[in-house]
């Protein structure tokens, strides 16, 4: 392939998406346009282009040049999306890789791949399946805990996720990890933190739907509890790792709910316990 760059070291600025610019700086690399994200692994920039996304380039250990170039060009083919003809790939030693943060979990590739416009939530919304569940993440900081929260709305009928923009990003390096690229599988958008918090719940209910927010509260019905499952548009509602969720989105919720437990335990992490709130909640 005449776009393959064999690298002899690592400071050239066509590399600074892999090697200088943290998540901020890509993530407004790029403005007014949508910025850029890292994709790690195989697998995960499968995903990705399985979804549409475009690569700037590719960065590939060297050893492991032949399989991975054959899998992702093929993924593009598939996708239509001109294969990898036109793409800069970067081929590094292990030796070279070794100076990036995080070596021992990239497996072999990296991706810097073009960030996407985010539909309005009306337009978000307007794309969801008869009878819906979706997922709102209300401030949730930790990467790791969005990721896990994806995967778990990829496996157990989640048809999307609307993340507010305090939230920790979804195409963050460990967030896609974490989810293993199902952040490119579940549809999903972001609401701006202050318009959320103004009129969040307001708007969802004007768009139809009724909400469940997960709360630690005297008045809350059980997750199985049937009433839930014979609401026509569900949003379930979930918060930040330490506070949990705001008074005011609890007040404005139509269910508070929670997951019963043992005597002695307060609640679970909000990764946790969104599992358990898809998995009976969820579109299976």
């Amino acid at each position: 392939m005449h776009n393959l760059i064999f690298l002899t070291n690592l400071d050239g600025a066509s590399l600074d998406p892999y090697v200088r610019l943290n998540e901020a700086q890509l993530f407004h690399s790029r403005e007014p346009n949508p910025g850029l994200f890292i994709a790690e692994s195989p697998k995960v920039i499968e995903r990705a282009l399985r979804a549409g996304y475009r690569p700037a380039s590719l960065l590939v250990e060297k050893k492991e040049l032949e399989r991975d170039l054959s899998d992702l060009d093929h993924e593009m083919a598939v996708n239509k999306t001109g294969g990898l003809g036109q793409t800069p790939i970067y081929v590094a030693t292990s030796d070279l890789l070794r100076q990036l943060p995080g070596y021992n979990l990239l497996r072999g590739a990296l991706a810097a791949m073009y960030r996407e416009h985010r539909p309005d939530l009306p337009s978000f919304l307007a794309t969801m399946p008869t009878h819906p569940r979706i997922a709102v993440l209300e401030s949730v900081v930790n990467p790791v805990n969005i990721g896990a929260i994806f995967r778990s709305a990829a496996a157990l009928g989640i048809d999307g996720v609307i993340v507010t923009s305090d939230s920790a990003d979804p195409l963050y390096r460990r967030a896609s990890r974490v989810a293993m690229g199902t952040v490119f599988q579940v549809p999903w958008t972001y609401v701006d933190a202050k318009t959320w918090q103004s009129r969040g719940i307001d708007l969802l209910h004007q768009l139809g739907y009724q909400t469940a927010a997960m709360a630690l509260r005297h008045n809350t019905v059980d997750i199985d509890d049937p009433q839930l499952g014979r609401v026509d548009k569900l949003a379930i509602i979930l918060g930040s790792e330490g506070p949990g969720l705001r008074e005011k989105t609890i007040d404005q919720s139509d269910f508070t709910i929670k997951i019963p437990m043992a005597p002695g335990v307060d609640s679970l992490n909000v990764a946790a316990a969104s599992a358990l709130a898809f998995w009976e909640l969820g579109n299976r």
